[in-house]
């Protein structure tokens, strides 16, 4: 999402941040790069013209042309532009209302738009995260086996689905959910409705009135963003028709541009709640216009990486952990916990992505032959050609023992010799780190008892502030070993993997 927008921008502002000076001439001309970066990017002509304006008339005074850093006083103001046009001026808009169990929430949408999966999305993320019990319902009566399919996902997720009653129209059904609802001591019910391959009479009449029985406390559109504008223009339908309190953007995994992210709250006035990032029913995340601006404009989000890893990770296991590692035990199993977390969270490419200043790194990376995340999982098929006393001591490993594992696993000696050398460094980083207490800090921090990250720079696009940053988060700089500690099971994620698998 947004890598082509991410990708211009960053090329616009290496630009600024390299002149020590500004004049009001240099602005304009990276402004006008903007603008087209943007309408490249999908969004709407006027809100392009209005983001623009917004900032030009911010950008272009003494505060930014007479200051130290111009190049990165401008970097601010854009980071600040896009959050408001993300979010509007209500910062806490994309927040669900699910008080007064029990909650009706209304998924409404054309055909297509991945409605049924995101209701089941949702209903998961509600259960498992905010510990709401959850009933479904399909008010599907039009296309064959809607009903069926939510009831088979409601199984999958363990959240309860309204039985199917056939022949019942969409308002009985949605009268049978809201006394369930209550009877049954729900906190809330999602209704599923109908849709429709475009927008008509038909669809709009029974949405309404299911709206008027349920009274929803949530009304979430959900559409498929790989529609672009088009999505932005369903939007404002459907809120004019039927009142929506909110947005659901389906498969911007598949969407570089993000033109519609970028133009939905402006236009509509509505805020994007989620996104969908694939297939997978824990594939949806909250959407936080701060965050978002600091992905697109290379400033990383820190905070969504600890919450990933906050989510894959288990309290009493990192506790266990941590004494270990603070007497330097970091052997095979250990290593192999960190490279299965490590691809719970995205992979490489996802977690570089989230650092600040590493995505330019990351496209070095790409652009010198790439690593390839298919990496952890050869690592690991090293690791569990091991016998257990080679996971749990591995300086037994002599020549024999290595022949027979690289075989085990099909790949080669040298393969085997860098994952034991990372091993090492990382046993040997997570005892110095145990001594500093940076470890404890750090647990903490992941474990939500007052700790924290480090802290890391504002601006991430300065390599010597990202070396600097580094070091402080006890890494070995570049990637030839270490990891960065407090994002793991318990201590760092395994970025110790330079020569190792790269893509063919």
């Amino acid at each position: 999402m947004f890598e082509n927008l991410s990708d211009r921008l960053s090329g616009v502002f290496d630009k600024l941040t390299r002149q020590g000076a500004l004049s009001e001439e240099d602005v304009s001309v990276a402004l006008r790069e903007v603008r087209v970066a943007l309408l490249e990017a999908d969004v709407s002509l006027a809100v392009a013209r209005d983001f623009v304006k917004a900032i030009q008339d911010k950008a272009t005074g003494q505060n930014v042309t007479k200051s130290v850093t111009p190049g990165q006083q401008v970097v601010k103001i854009v980071h600040d532009e896009l959050v408001h046009f993300l979010s509007g001026d209500d910062a806490n808009a994309g927040a669900l209302k699910v008080d007064n169990p029990p909650a009706p929430i209304l998924m409404v949408g054309l055909q297509g738009g991945g409605k049924t999966t995101t209701t089941a999305k949702l209903a998961k993320r509600l259960h498992e995260k905010d510990g709401k019990k959850v009933l479904m319902a399909s008010l599907d009566t039009n296309r064959p086996a809607a009903m069926e399919q939510l009831q088979i996902l409601g199984r999958q997720i363990g959240v309860d689905t309204l039985p199917i009653i056939k022949g019942e129209s969409a308002v009985k059904i949605a009268k049978r959910a809201k006394q369930q609802a209550t009877l049954g001591g729900y906190d809330v019910y999602m209704l599923d409705t109908a849709g429709r391959l475009h927008i008509d009479e038909v669809l709009m009449d029974e949405v309404q009135s299911v709206r008027d029985i349920a009274t929803p406390r949530e009304t979430l559109l959900v559409v498929d963003g790989l529609t672009g504008q088009d999505a932005v223009n369903v939007a404002s339908e459907f809120d004019a028709k039927v009142g929506i309190s909110g947005v659901v953007l389906t498969r911007m995994d598949g969407d570089g541009r993000g033109g519609a992210a970028l133009s939905m709250k402006a236009v509509t006035g509505k805020p994007i709640k989620f996104v969908g990032l694939g297939e997978k029913m824990d594939a949806l995340e909250e959407f936080h216009p701060e965050r978002v601006a600091g992905r697109i404009l290379g400033m990383g989000d820190i905070v969504s990486l600890v919450e990933k890893a906050q989510e894959t990770i288990e309290a009493e296991q990192a506790e266990r952990m941590m004494k270990r590692f603070k007497k330097g035990q970091f052997n095979m199993n250990d290593l192999k916990a960190q490279l299965e977390q490590m691809m719970k969270m995205g992979g490489m490419q996802g977690v570089m992505g989230m650092l600040p200043g590493m995505k330019k790194m990351s496209k070095q990376i790409e652009d010198a032959g790439g690593v390839d995340d298919k990496i952890f999982k050869r690592q690991i098929a090293l690791i569990q050609s091991m016998t257990k006393m080679e996971r749990a001591n591995p300086k037994i490993m002599q020549a024999s023992r290595k022949k027979r594992v690289a075989a085990g696993a099909g790949l080669s000696v040298p393969e085997l010799n860098q994952l034991l050398k990372m091993q090492r460094q990382m046993g040997d980083m997570m005892k110095k780190m145990g001594k500093g207490g940076m470890l404890k800090q750090a647990m903490k921090g992941m474990l939500g008892k007052g700790g924290g990250m480090p802290e890391m720079p504002a601006d991430g696009m300065d390599p010597k502030a990202m070396e600097e940053a580094a070091k402080k988060m006890g890494n070995l700089p570049g990637l030839g070993g270490g990891g960065l500690p407090g994002l793991g099971a318990g201590g760092g994620l395994p970025l110790g993997l330079s020569g190792f698998g790269k893509k063919k």
